[in-house]
């Protein structure tokens, strides 16, 4: 093996293990791992809670019509759209959450002192390999291929995590933060018109000065709602394109990001070791 080549893979092989033990990588992939999580949980908490709303308002209706003479509106038919989408979503944000969980696990096993032993043990083993003289050659390049799986193995998770939430951060978080925002109006939105529908005490033997102000009121809320009903069928017809925002977007950060680094560390393993062989 040329001299170059051997400079390059002992600076890299004290690199990483230089890396290992500071924990950099490590910290700062928990942090970011820790940060994607909580924010994963309130997404799903939000979406929860305007499941729940949905499900209470379903069964309101708004009266458009003075003295509840004219058109009545189910809120629950405007809401069909959102509510199955809802119920997706919940589901997607599982998966999501379950594989962010299961990230954290693996970066904690990656992060734990002994792997980082055992890439220091590859290192030194490579490292007097690679010098020694030309009749070991061919242990040489099985110690290099070690310390590359071993390598691969040990800064893969944290390495993920840190691309992972760079990405989001370039091209993900604005829009993931209008459509949650987007989707808390909603439900505030639902809440209220919930309590505006409640219809309500009955007077005793109102006067006719009573009726008259009554229905004067009464009037004033049938307008009132007709505003907001549209405002509504605008925010629903919004909020179902922020959730398939939102689904589009977790599950290119959880899952197909995740494997298509995962497919680029195996390719990129297989090449160096294709090299290694030829040397």
């Amino acid at each position: 093996m040329a001299e170059r080549s051997k400079l390059l893979w002992s600076l890299v092989a004290l690199a990483v293990t230089a890396i290992a033990w500071s924990g950099h990588a490590d910290n700062l992939g928990r942090t970011y791992a820790q940060e994607t999580l909580t924010r994963a949980l309130v997404t799903f908490a939000i979406a929860r809670t305007l499941n729940g709303v949905i499900s209470t308002a379903q069964g309101t209706e708004l009266s458009l019509e003075p003295g509840g003479v004219g058109v009545n509106v189910h809120i629950g038919e405007i809401l069909d759209p959102i509510n199955d989408l809802i119920e997706r979503f919940s589901v997607v944000m599982l998966v999501s959450t379950s594989s962010l969980g299961l990230q954290n696990v693996l970066l904690s096993m990656t992060a734990w002192w002994g792997f980082s032993a055992l890439l220091s043990a590859a290192a030194i083993v490579a490292l007097l390999t690679l010098w020694a003289p030309r009749s070991v050659s061919v242990p040489a390049r099985l110690a290099q291929r070690w310390l590359l799986i071993i390598t691969l193995s040990r800064v893969a998770i944290p390495v993920l995590m840190i691309t992972t939430t760079l990405v989001f951060n370039a091209f993900l978080a604005e829009e993931h933060a209008a459509a949650t925002q987007a989707l808390e109006r909603t439900g505030t939105e639902l809440e209220e018109i919930a309590e505006q529908a409640t219809p309500p005490e009955p007077q005793e033997d109102p006067s006719l000065v009573d009726q008259l102000g009554n229905m004067l009121d009464e009037g004033l809320r049938s307008l009132n709602a007709r505003e907001r009903i549209e405002q509504l069928r605008v925010q629903v017809t919004d909020a179902v394109e922020h959730i398939i925002n939102l689904i589009v977007i977790f599950v290119f950060q959880t899952v197909l990001l995740p494997f298509a680094f995962l497919w680029f560390v195996v390719e990129l393993g297989k090449s160096i070791v294709s090299r290694t062989a030829k040397l």
